[in-house]
């Protein structure tokens, strides 16, 4: 099957695309949007490689799954379409933001404006059945992500990886820490966030650091 996804992401996984673990688990997701409602809509399955093209990383935020009520999930984690009620997590997120570089809470929370400024975000399982979370994952999803993660480490250099929670951590074994850097912390959901694991982390202007540092431009957050 043909994978629609940019240019630059197709040359660099373009043998994992042959691999049949790939095949299955595309036979897989069609299979899941031709029976069930499932998210993202199809068309933005691979929004986070299409709006942030490889050599343009600069930045990588793990997620876990896609939201999984309507309207919600538009291929980039923590992200959601304009006019959708902030979820949680992003709620979260956007008060750290404010307390960490006294940014205003914006009226959406579609972080696409983070994509085209090299953030890549990157869900390690890229669909869902709507109401069902993680009911696609362990279908190869996984495999392939972690490719991607992998790619990023080998091919760019000095990315910003922000690990948020414990699944999100455990991808630190695929990222080469000689040539680039990590910031942990917990995940910003309430249970984790309210433990006080996440408040006060201070990731966004960290990360301008470090960019800046290399001599990368700044993110407006």
């Amino acid at each position: 099957m043909n994978v629609t996804i940019e240019q630059s992401w197709k040359d660099a996984l373009a043998e994992e695309f042959k691999k049949p673990y790939f095949e299955e688990l595309i036979g897989f997701v069609k299979q899941e949007y031709a029976s069930h409602t499932c998210f993202p809509p199809a068309k933005l399955i691979f929004n986070a490689f299409d709006s942030c093209p490889l050599p343009e990383v600069k930045v990588v935020i793990i997620g876990q799954d896609p939201y999984h009520n309507y309207n919600q999930a538009n291929g980039l984690c923590f992200s959601i379409n304009d006019g959708v009620a902030f979820p949680p997590s992003l709620v979260n997120i956007f008060k750290e933001l404010q307390e960490d570089l006294k940014i205003e809470v914006p009226e959406s929370g579609n972080l696409e404006h983070w994509a085209k400024q090299g953030v890549f975000l990157l869900n390690a399982t890229l669909t869902v059945r709507a109401h069902e979370a993680g009911s696609h994952q362990k279908k190869g999803w996984e495999i392939f992500t972690d490719e991607v993660i992998k790619t990023i480490s080998d091919k760019n250099e000095d990315v910003v990886f922000l690990l948020w929670g414990g699944y999100a951590k455990k991808k630190s074994k695929l990222i080469d820490k000689t040539k680039h850097h990590i910031l942990e912390s917990g995940h910003p959901s309430p249970l984790s966030a309210n433990r006080g694991y996440w408040f006060g982390n201070k990731h966004f202007s960290k990360t301008n650091e470090l960019l800046k540092a290399n001599g990368f431009n700044e993110i407006k957050w």
